[in-house]
């Protein structure tokens, strides 16, 4: 698939969708639609999920009584934080033993759902067919958007494949599985998302339709019902809202993307799997002192201005100035989560500044990786 970059002089870009055939969402959408969504009358059907999931809510029961013995073929819950290798080979091997499947139902958050993809490519790779995949995501996370499957090499290092053929065949949104989800898990996910829809504005290959426009009205869903959400953890409504800004802040990419999201991404890749921090918090993290760092330039800090009518603030005639305050607002809706922290919570000291700062930019020297190193510092 050719990447092609937007401009804004001309107006112009290109935008190519993944072949996700089916998006539902609403309380109990699972138990109304699941048996509809598998591809045939006789298919086999594994559930890739988490250990959490499995053995503390009854959600992973209610998946395998629904689709009985005649489509259940077996399920996989030892998948950890970051899909480690040695788990993905493991829930692999068992879904190759029986030959009948042709399904592959992730549940759960972003660990999880890459898995099940990097398990529909492994499948490919041994029988030339991708497996069918519906994901029941949990979180905000918006794994199941995404044409990427990371998961955790063996020296805490992330990987990943990306694939159009591996992406998410039928998304079931479900505020009644949702609502099992931990709150600061929920909240931080949640932070995940608006960091894809942050960094979507400013990527050079992000189409103004749909790409900008849907995570614009993510932003301001996010903005606006994470609080509502924190407050009221079982309002249905709330839940819901929030499942489809999380679809709005990352689906959009398309398959025309070119490269990574952007520096928190980048970041939050440095300091995710080889300090054991989960991706929702390194936005909490990293997503408020990108965009001030990316309000210095013009193009990006134009971008980024345009959030804050979206977040009921008026908008100036200086772009730079604007982007900070969008920052600032990123900043202060973290605290107001309950979700600030710093990289020293997790155990992590200031000699890792070079090494954090060398991953994110690819880079040991330079004006980029100076400034992020500042930025990185700034975290403890």
């Amino acid at each position: 698939m050719t990447a092609v970059e937007s401009t804004e002089s001309p107006l112009s870009g290109y935008w190519a969708p993944t072949h996700l055939k089916r998006l539902y969402y609403g309380p109990s959408s699972v138990d109304k639609h699941l048996m509809s969504c598998l591809p045939t009358e006789n298919s086999k059907a594994f559930i890739i999920t988490g250990a959490s999931l499995a053995k503390k809510t009854p959600l992973i029961n209610q998946v395998e009584t629904l689709l009985s013995k005649k489509h259940h073929a077996g399920t996989f819950s030892g998948i950890g934080q970051h899909a480690p290798i040695q788990q993905l080979d493991e829930a692999t091997e068992a879904v190759q033993r029986d030959s009948d499947i042709d399904t592959i139902i992730s549940v759960g958050g972003g660990s999880p759902i890459d898995a099940a993809k990097a398990i529909s490519h492994r499948s490919h790779e041994r029988t030339g067919k991708y497996l069918h995949h519906i994901s029941i995501p949990t979180t905000l996370s918006a794994a199941e958007c995404s044409f990427m499957a990371g998961y955790t090499k063996e020296d805490g290092v992330k990987t990943g494949i990306a694939k159009p053929e591996i992406a998410v065949d039928v998304i079931i949104y479900d505020a009644k599985f949702a609502v099992h989800t931990p709150q600061k898990l929920w909240l931080s996910t949640g932070m995940r998302a608006m960091d894809h829809a942050i960094e979507l504005l400013y990527n050079p290959t992000s189409a103004e339709v749909p790409t900008k426009q849907l995570v614009l009205t993510a932003v301001a869903t996010l903005f606006n019902y994470l609080p509502k959400s924190k407050a009221e953890p079982e309002n249905e409504d709330y839940l819901t809202r929030l499942q489809l800004a999380a679809w709005s802040s990352l689906y959009p990419f398309g398959l025309n993307a070119k490269g990574g999201l952007g520096l928190s991404h980048s970041l939050g890749y440095a300091l995710g799997s080889p300090y054991s921090i989960p991706h929702g918090i390194t936005s909490c993290m990293t997503l408020a002192s990108v965009v001030k760092l990316k309000a210095e330039n013009p193009n990006d800090a134009a971008q980024l201005a345009r959030v804050l009518p979206f977040i009921g603030q008026p908008r100036g005639e200086d772009d730079h100035k604007d982007a900070l305050k969008v920052g600032d607002a990123i900043d202060s809706l973290v605290k107001e989560l309950g979700l600030a922290c710093t990289i020293t919570d997790y155990g992590v000291g200031e000699d890792q500044i070079t090494q954090i700062s060398n991953m994110a930019t690819g880079a040991k020297d330079g004006v980029l990786y100076d400034k992020v190193a500042q930025l990185v510092k700034g975290l403890f």
